[in-house]
C-alpha cells in the first residue's frame, strides 16, 4: 500500500483517453494514492497524451515540462498515443523520468508500483500492431455530469493519409460483447440514465471477432438494457451510416444526433486522404437519415489546407457543409504527422491559406449553429438535467443542443420538457 502519495493527472485528446485515464486513477486511488490538481505538488505527475496534430504533441511537452518545475522531485510519467509513437524522442527530454506506450497503460498502476522500488526502466512500450485483442481496462466510469462513456473498441485499421492513430493504437481491436453489456448494466444500476459509445472507428465493431455480430447487433442488444434511456454514439464514418443503421432511429432510446468523421467533401481530397467514399455519399446518407429521423443533428471534425487543396475544392467542401447543415463544427489546420503518406506530398499549403480557410469555416459554423437551433423556437425538447448553476438548470437534448432554462431543483438527473424560447451564443433558453 502506498499511503499518502500524492498523484496528479492531466489528459489532452480524446474521450478514450480520458476513459483510460479515469480507470488509472481509480485504480490508484483504490491503493491508497491521492488525486490533487496538476498544478500541485505530487509525488507522481501522470501526462495522458495525443499526438493527432502537431498542436497536441507541443501541449503534452509543455505539460510535461510544466510537471517537473512544480515539482523537480516528483516522478513524471507520459503515457498515451505520443508516447506510443515517438517514445524515443520523449526519453530524450530531461523533464521525463518514465514513457508508457499505449501498449502498457492499462498495466500502469504495476508499474508505479515497481518505481517505488526503483527497478523499472524508464521505457515501457512494445509493438503496438502485436496487440491482437482489445485490452480491458478495470471499470472506471468516466462520468460527466449524468452521462457516462463506455469504450467498445479501440485501433484502426485505416491507414488514411493523415493520421498517425493506427501507429499509436494499434489493428482494430473489439471489446467482448458480454463485457461491454455488463458494464452497462452496471451504469445502469449506478443511477444513468445515458450513455456515449467511444472507440477510436466505432463502424468497425466486430469485425475481428470470431463470433462475428457487427456495431448494429450490439446496438440492438444495449438498447434492450432497462434503466439505459439514451444512448448515443461517440463519432462515425459517413461510409457506416448503413440503411440498418438509419431504420435503428425508431427505436426513441436511440439519440437524434451523430458526430460525422467528414475531413473533406471533396472528392480529389477525399481519394488522396485514402477515405473510402466520395460527396455523394456523404450528401446522400446524411440526408437519407436526417429525412428518416425527427430532429436529426449533426456535428463534424473537417480538416483545411491538405496537401494539394485548391481554393475549389475547399469551395466544394464548403458548400456541402453549408447544405447539409451542422450544429457543430471542430476544424484543424492541416499538420504533417510522421510515418504517414501524407507527409511526403509536396503540394503542401501556405499556413496563411490555411488560416484564411480555417476562419471562413469558423464563421460557417457560427452562422449554421444559429440557423440549426432557430428550428426549435417555440418547441418543446426532451432535456437531460445535468447541473444547476445561478437558478439555471442546464443539460443537453436529445439532439446533443445545450440547453439553459428555469425550472425545479428536483429535476437533477432527470429527463425533462423545456419549451425553448430564445437562443443565447450556441445555447437554447427556455421553461421547463
Amino acid at each position: 500500500m502506498s499511503f499518502n502519495k500524492k498523484v496528479a493527472f492531466y489528459t489532452l485528446g480524446c474521450k478514450v483517453n480520458q476513459y483510460e485515464t479515469e480507470s488509472i486513477k481509480n485504480q490508484l486511488i483504490k491503493k491508497g494514492y491521492e488525486e490533487v490538481s496538476f498544478e500541485d505538488k505530487a509525488d507522481i505527475y501522470i501526462v495522458n497524451s495525443c499526438t493527432v496534430t502537431s498542436v497536441a504533441d507541443r501541449k503534452t511537452r509543455n505539460m510535461l515540462r510544466r510537471a517537473k518545475k512544480i515539482n523537480p522531485n516528483g516522478a513524471v510519467i507520459v503515457t498515451g498515443c505520443y508516447a506510443q509513437t515517438n517514445s524515443k524522442e520523449l526519453l530524450e527530454m530531461e523533464d521525463i523520468d518514465y514513457v508508457v506506450g499505449n501498449t502498457d497503460k492499462s498495466g500502469i498502476v504495476n508499474f508505479i508500483e515497481d518505481i517505488e522500488n526503483r527497478t523499472m526502466e524508464k521505457l515501457k512500450n512494445h509493438n503496438i500492431f502485436l496487440d491482437s485483442e482489445y485490452t480491458e481496462y478495470e471499470f472506471a466510469t468516466l462520468r460527466e455530469m449524468s452521462r457516462a462513456y463506455v469504450k467498445i473498441q479501440d485501433g484502426c485499421n485505416n491507414f488514411c493519409s493523415y493520421c498517425k492513430i493506427p501507429f499509436a493504437r494499434g489493428k482494430s481491436r473489439s471489446r467482448q460483447k458480454d463485457n461491454i453489456l455488463k458494464e452497462i448494466t452496471k451504469l445502469s444500476q449506478e443511477g444513468f440514465k445515458e450513455i456515449i459509445l467511444i472507440g477510436i472507428n466505432l463502424g468497425a465493431y466486430g469485425e475481428d471477432l470470431e463470433n462475428g455480430g457487427n456495431f448494429e447487433d450490439l446496438l440492438k442488444d444495449i438498447l434492450k438494457i432497462e434503466g439505459i434511456e439514451r444512448v448515443r454514439i461517440g463519432s462515425v464514418y459517413p461510409d457506416k451510416i448503413s440503411d440498418e443503421f438509419i431504420e435503428m432511429f425508431s427505436n426513441p432510446k436511440l439519440m437524434p444526433h451523430l458526430h460525422i468523421s467528414l475531413q473533406s467533401c471533396d472528392d480529389t481530397v477525399l481519394k488522396r486522404m485514402r477515405r473510402k467514399y466520395g460527396s455523394s455519399l456523404i450528401e446522400e446518407r446524411l440526408t437519407k437519415l436526417r429525412k428518416a429521423v425527427p430532429n436529426m443533428e449533426y456535428t463534424a471534425d473537417v480538416i483545411v489546407g491538405f496537401p494539394g487543396e485548391s481554393q475549389e475544392m475547399f469551395e466544394n467542401s464548403y458548400n456541402l457543409i453549408d447544405k447539409i447543415g451542422f450544429s457543430g463544427l471542430h476544424i484543424f489546420q492541416y499538420s504533417d504527422r510522421e510515418n504517414t503518406l501524407a507527409s511526403t506530398f509536396e503540394d503542401k499549403i501556405d499556413p496563411k491559406v490555411k488560416k484564411e480557410r480555417a476562419d471562413e469555416l469558423e464563421k460557417l459554423k457560427e452562422i449554421m449553429a444559429e440557423r440549426e437551433r432557430k428550428k426549435y423556437l417555440d418547441r418543446e425538447l426532451k432535456v437531460l438535467v445535468e447541473e444547476e448553476k445561478d437558478g439555471y438548470l442546464y443539460g443537453y437534448s436529445e439532439n446533443y443542443l445545450r440547453v439553459k432554462f428555469k425550472g425545479k431543483a428536483t429535476s437533477l438527473n432527470h429527463i425533462v420538457s423545456v419549451k425553448i424560447d430564445s437562443l443565447e451564443k450556441e445555447m437554447l433558453i427556455g421553461n421547463e
